[in-house]
């Protein structure tokens, strides 16, 4: 009884004191991690919006990248952090969405460990191939895979991926037999596709832009719905493909037990650095759509897009190896 009351006495007295910390914060450098390596969309992503946040909050952002397990070691970095607010995971959908279908155990448990702050944007995927490959529709692709069962690949930014679950969709799709090849971010996927390692891959126009408009690289199609006010003379995939899409959202989430009014401050902060005109601008022409939210609307998104690949997991086939 007397070790009860001591608790009780001890939670009276630390209150005001923790209420007093949220208040204040932040009142230290932040650290953002990236679960993928350098030269991806979401480590572009990252870096293009920490500065403007950490202005706006007063205090360093430090990007770190953690890549490893298709997102999961970045992840359970984060989930496993105090949460206090001065860890941030720049999320992509494998860590809460993809991974939990894909792997047999993760080292967190996505609903439990890890809640949302906001959705950063929505990053509209690209098929791009590589020169060399005598394709230039994607029709012609996917005959060309029929025609050279197993001997067409694509590359990916690691197992888990959107890059590699918008691969296995179109493969489970289109009907043909082409190899994963995971890699430990996309800048190594850029490299060994102008090298001609790998011969085609599916990821985040806001990436590739500027390899397709150099035509260093040749874009078969968007895997939006509708053509990019971007690349307007490249088609949707869906145009030949019907009813293939692939868009990927991130977010930025936090430790669950993170205090309410630390998330509402990230959130703040993030929505005043994307709602800037300029930012947002730089953001639409970098291939991205922009869009903040409550942490409620982006949990309930997460949900959704849950159902839609658990679905493309099970009839793909996919798995992590």
């Amino acid at each position: 009884m007397l070790k009860a009351l001591s608790l009780v006495v001890l939670a009276t007295v630390m209150a005001p004191v923790v209420q007093a910390q949220t208040a204040a914060y932040p009142t230290k450098p932040i650290r953002l991690i990236v679960p993928f390596a350098p030269g991806g969309a979401a480590d572009q992503t990252a870096r293009l919006i920490s500065e403007p946040m950490a202005k706006e909050l007063g205090q360093p952002i430090i990007v770190e990248n953690k890549p490893g397990g298709g997102a999961t070691v970045g992840a359970a970095l984060v989930a496993s952090a105090a949460p206090d607010g001065y860890i941030v995971l720049y999320t992509t959908p494998g860590p809460q969405i993809i991974n939990p279908y894909l792997m047999g155990k993760l080292p967190y448990d996505p609903d439990k460990d890890l809640i949302p702050v906001s959705r950063v944007a929505w990053f509209p995927n690209v098929l791009v191939v590589a020169p060399k490959l005598p394709v230039n529709t994607v029709q012609e692709l996917i005959e060309y895979a029929r025609k050279n069962p197993g001997k067409t690949n694509f590359g990916s930014s690691g197992i888990g991926a959107s890059t590699h679950l918008s691969g296995e969709l179109f493969k489970s799709m289109a009907g043909v037999d082409i190899v994963h090849v995971p890699y430990k971010g996309s800048g190594q996927v850029i490299q060994d596709l102008l090298a001609g390692n790998v011969q085609m891959a599916i990821d985040s126009l806001s990436v590739y832009i500027g390899q397709i408009r150099s035509g260093n690289l040749r874009a078969l199609g968007v895997a939006s719905p509708e053509r990019s006010p971007l690349l307007p003379n490249v088609p949707a995939i869906a145009e030949q493909l019907k009813g293939y899409e692939a868009v990927a959202v991130n977010y930025l989430s936090v430790p669950a037990g993170t205090p309410r009014a630390v998330i509402d401050r990230l959130n703040s902060a993030l929505r005043v650095v994307i709602n800037e005109p300029a930012m947002n601008e730089r953001m639409i022409n970098g291939g991205m759509i922009p869009k903040t939210s409550t942490p409620e609307e982006m949990a309930a998104e997460i949900q959704v897009e849950r159902i839609k690949w658990r679905k493309v997991i099970a009839e793909s086939g996919a798995k992590a190896e």
